[in-house]
């Protein structure tokens, strides 16, 4: 049974890998997913290569053995978590606001800073 101060608990994530760090970036959505399944408030951000799954059907062209599909994870998330796509990711990327996934939102450095500085938060880093 979980105490009230669990209960509370916050898990923010920041994802830096992509495709070019398969097993990393699978890492980090799937304990995104379990802990958002777990019921824990999670907060998913999207940095570095990451940025590109912000868009439609790119978490579709993720491929990587014996790991869960990337868009299944990602909907984990959507479900019950919130999703931000760093803004100097997304500006280096040409990515805008129209672009991206239903659920994504595009917000800067101050706001991780104030997600992860919460009362009863954990940040992890991928």
């Amino acid at each position: 049974m979980e105490s009230d101060a669990q209960a509370a608990q916050k898990l923010v994530i920041k994802v830096t890998a992509g495709a070019d760090a398969p097993e990393r970036c699978s890492q980090a959505f799937t304990v995104a997913a379990v802990a958002a399944a777990s019921g824990v408030e999670v907060s998913l951000w999207l940095t570095g290569e990451s940025a590109w799954f912000a868009l439609p059907g790119r978490a579709a062209e993720f491929e990587l053995p014996h790991a869960a599909p990337l868009p299944d994870l990602i909907e984990s998330v959507r479900a019950t978590g919130l999703i931000t796509l760093c803004t100097q990711c997304a500006a280096r990327r040409d990515i805008t606001e129209a672009d991206v996934i239903d659920g994504v939102r595009i917000a800067g450095a101050q706001v991780f800073v104030s997600e992860v500085m919460g009362e009863g938060a954990r940040a992890l880093v991928y």
